[in-house]
């Protein structure tokens, strides 16, 4: 019996080992996100809560084997080659693919913004480039292999029980009346212990854990990927009903608090102007010099945002390519998961496409990748875009290259594809409302050969991107402004998400999702110039219908810019289990039962002071918290019901 107990124990405690070591990867992997603020964090707290997720995760990945170690078997049977056998291979077979998937989250996560969870299978499902990707990676982060070498061997060599051949094990010499019952308890305890691993505690009062419990212990929600680990956040994740309306309010309450059904408005400009929506891959606010005090790696952009309407607080509604699509062109934010990804991805939406539609529009989606990548033509569809175009199209077209403009990895490369989707438009019948996701300046961050050496830059691969896809809008627009059509379009320029932070004030809680909202108007009748307006993605729809009118309800979940005053103006975004509600001058954040953060962000713009501790400060901003929970609850409530449209 204390054999069996000691094999056990060793065997969890190896696992406990390997997990801190991970996480210790894991953070040494992030230290550029991580390092400024990680002296602030508590140590014993960071400990306490990584102990807890590991316990959870270590318990969940290891009950049958915690079972069949208890279990009040013969003991001839428990002792046998075979039957060790078959515990050596549940331990280490089971732990060896949990610690890798903990090792190629170090990699991956830093795209998504947050450890992986169960969505990233609907995610990638249909990518056909997965397997070179991962070679890619293999060859980027050999230590990683390393690493994940050296945690198999510990399983192997470590681990008890032993199988060699040959071997011999003490049988227990406890009298069968002893060692039945001795067995039967172990098990009962060993089961419970578990159990109680897996929920967190053994309070009835205790909820099981989930991701959003991480945030306890850390001080930003960006900061809780340190306590957590990729196998809980996939087990918890796997098989959840994404959505569950708080019920904060009762309807009537809800609807004098928010709605996001716009009524009709009437036009600003009087004619019909096309609408060019151009999603930039991973262009961060960060990297133009418009939006800076220096020189950024934008200087086309920034030349074309001197006459354009900007907005110096735009932020993205999520963290993730999926994420942006919704948002931007059905004003639907990211909350929880991805819209992509849910049960209710089915749902009836609002879109710029489906509304300008109604009024004789001409629709389009364009994105270079393989056809069907991402998920971009099944929610380009959704959203009412009749027409996509993607690499097959591209291909097929005579005036292009073919696959000899494709990049290896992702799509074909922004210049040629974006000379490709000019050249669509002027196909087009007027008035028209496309869109374009470009995807060069992605992961691994490679540009045409020819252009190695004349945009290549010291610091991240990603910068010689960015340069890369501005000189190809720089082309784009010259050759648009050519066109008949040019004059008499409305140009929206924003980006999916934010990647590399080097600055301080882009590594914030906030700093992490701004990224540029340039609206231009090349016959000059829209407003040009700088606002300090609060923005979102999910802005986009009702400000573009605001501009060229309505003649029914719709329904977004953000503002129109253009006749909403500024200090009205608001943005809501997820992360890993927190609201943060963004105002003029203040950014609240709420786990959805409690505000546990808030920050004037006009005096303490780096997110320092939280002062969510001050209850008299939280009452003051009660207005603010009750237009977030209106929010967050029609949005859910919405969801569930499939009300996503008038």
């Amino acid at each position: 019996m204390r054999s069996t107990l000691r094999q056990l124990l060793s065997n969890l405690a190896i696992l406990y080992i390997l997990y801190f070591v991970s996480r210790v990867v894991y953070v040494w992997e992030f230290w550029d996100i991580y390092g400024a603020d990680f002296h602030q964090l508590s140590i014993p707290q960071l400990l306490r809560g990584s102990i807890r997720f590991d316990t959870a995760a270590i318990c969940y990945t290891n009950i049958l084997l915690i079972l069949l170690t208890l279990l009040p078997l013969p003991p001839q049977w428990k002792e046998s080659r075979p039957y060790r056998l078959m515990l050596k291979s549940l331990f280490v077979g089971v732990n060896a693919i949990m610690l890798t998937i903990n090792l190629i989250d170090t990699v991956y996560s830093r795209y998504g913004g947050r450890r992986t969870t169960w969505s990233f299978f609907s995610e990638f499902c249909h990518e056909s480039n997965l397997s070179n990707i991962f070679f890619t990676e293999l060859i980027h982060h050999w230590y990683l292999v390393v690493v994940a070498i050296v945690f198999i061997w510990v399983l192997v060599f470590l681990g008890l029980p032993s199988v060699k051949r040959g071997a011999t094990h003490r049988r227990s010499h406890l009298h069968p009346g002893i060692y039945y019952p001795a067995h039967i308890i172990a098990t009962v305890l060993g089961v419970m212990l578990a159990i109680g691993g897996i929920r967190g505690g053994f309070s009835t009062a205790i909820r099981p854990i989930a991701i959003s419990n991480a945030n306890q212990y850390v001080l930003q929600p960006s900061q809780a990927a340190i306590v957590l680990n990729t196998p809980f956040s996939i087990i918890r994740t796997c098989g959840k009903t994404t959505f569950q309306d708080p019920a904060y309010f009762t309807p009537d309450q809800l609807d004098s608090l928010y709605t996001p059904i716009h009524q009709p408005t009437p036009p600003v400009l009087q004619t019909k102007p096309n609408v060019v929506i151009l999603i930039l891959e991973s262009m961060a606010t960060e990297y133009w010099g418009h939006f800076n005090t220096y020189t950024g790696h934008t200087p086309f952009l920034d030349s074309l945002a001197q006459h354009s309407l900007t907005f110096n607080n735009c932020f993205a509604n999520g963290r993730k390519s999926i994420d942006a699509m919704p948002s931007i062109l059905s004003s639907i934010p990211m909350y929880v998961e991805p819209f992509f990804v849910t049960n209710y991805s089915l749902n009836d939406v609002s879109s710029v496409a489906g509304e300008l539609a109604k009024q004789g529009y001409h629709t389009a989606f364009f994105h270079g990748a393989e056809n069907g990548s991402m998920g971009f033509q099944a929610f380009a569809r959704t959203a009412g875009f009749a027409h996509y175009y993607g690499r097959t199209e591209y291909c097929a077209d005579p005036h292009f290259n073919g696959m000899d403009d494709f990049d290896g990895t992702w799509a074909i490369w922004d210049e040629e594809f974006l000379q490709f989707y000019a050249a669509s438009m002027s196909q087009m019948p007027q008035p028209f409302v496309t869109s374009v996701f470009t995807a060069t300046s992605h992961h691994p961050f490679v540009v045409p050969e020819r252009y190695q050496s004349s945009l290549s830059q010291p610091g991240h691969p990603i910068y010689t991107c960015v340069r890369y896809t501005d000189q190809a809008l720089r082309r784009f627009f010259h050759t648009a402004s050519s066109m008949p059509w040019y004059a008499n379009t409305i140009f929206v320029i924003t980006a999916d998400h934010t990647n590399h932070t080097e600055q301080q004030l882009y590594s914030t809680p906030l700093g992490i999702y701004r990224v540029p909202l340039v609206i231009f108007d090349p016959s000059g009748r829209l407003p040009r110039g700088q606002s300090n307006a609060i923005a979102q993605q999910t802005d986009i729809l009702p400000t573009l219908m605001g501009t060229i009118g309505c003649s029914r309800p719709y329904l977004a979940f953000g503002i129109d810019l253009l006749h909403t005053p500024a200090d009205s103006t608001y943005a809501i975004n997820y992360n890993n289990g927190i609201y943060q509600y963004i105002s003029p001058n203040l950014c609240l954040l709420y786990n959805g039962a409690q505000v546990v953060g808030l920050y004037h962000t006009d005096q303490d713009p780096l997110m320092k002071h939280n002062m969510a501790s001050d209850s008299n400060e939280i009452q003051r901003q009660h207005t603010h918290l009750l237009r977030l929970q209106a929010a967050i609850q029609s949005y859910m409530s919405r969801m569930i019901r499939n009300q996503l449209t008038p």
